[in-house]
């Protein structure tokens, strides 16, 4: 399955720019902590699917993206992302900015460092890549880290206003045989019984000749 994203760079310098408009600097380490995760749980949000074309190595400070990390050493590279991130993508990166991104470096490398996909690695060979697969079950799992669903939470549709509302799936009435024909008798003004059908909701008013 192809990656949702072009380039990792992408998403690392979407994460900076979040971090600017909270008047933050992004911490290499920090940085390496977000896209882990975001990689990790977007796999479990669409079964083994790839966010980034990313492969992240058990290195002894943490879960890191090789080539995102030399190029972030010195500060943020003269690389161009994509000018506009998908909608569903951006609501899945704010999900994960809005539960991790308060956190510090040093406690999201204890969190990831927690999780098995990563200490398996690691018990391998320092260095070894965790595999995206490892990554979603272990997140699956949630043994160490977060519940999935106290992650990423269903998108908040908003009114012209601003106002936030619920949505539901519309689902197409299902036509019931006989429905709306109630069936009875009254008197007419000239005293003689006639039977009446009445009209109920979901159902066509009668033609009249």
């Amino acid at each position: 399955m192809p990656a949702r994203m072009k380039s990792a760079f992408d998403v690392a310098l979407w994460f900076c720019d979040q971090a600017l408009e909270h008047n933050e600097y992004l911490q290499p380490q920090k940085l390496q902590r977000l896209l882990f995760l975001s990689q990790a749980y977007f796999a479990l949000a669409y079964t083994n699917g790839k966010l980034m074309p990313a492969h992240f190595v058990a290195d002894e400070i943490g879960p890191v993206e090789p080539n995102i990390y030399k190029s972030f050493t010195k500060g943020r590279p003269s690389v161009e992302g994509e000018l506009f991130m998908p909608p569903d993508v951006e609501d899945f990166l704010e999900n994960i900015w809005r539960r991790f991104g308060h956190h510090s470096a040093e406690h999201l490398t204890r969190l990831v460092k927690k999780s098995p996909a990563y200490t398996n690695a690691y018990k391998k060979s320092p260095r070894a890549e965790i595999t995206l697969t490892a990554m979603r079950l272990a997140f699956a799992r949630a043994e160490k880290t977060p519940e999935f669903k106290q992650v990423v939470r269903p998108k908040v549709m908003r009114s012209q206003s601003g106002r936030p509302v619920a949505v539901t799936n519309w689902v197409p009435e299902k036509k019931i045989k006989g429905a709306g024909k109630k069936q009875g008798k009254k008197k007419n003004q000239a005293g003689k019984t006639v039977e009446v059908q009445a009209w109920t909701p979901g159902s066509k008013p009668a033609r009249r000749n």
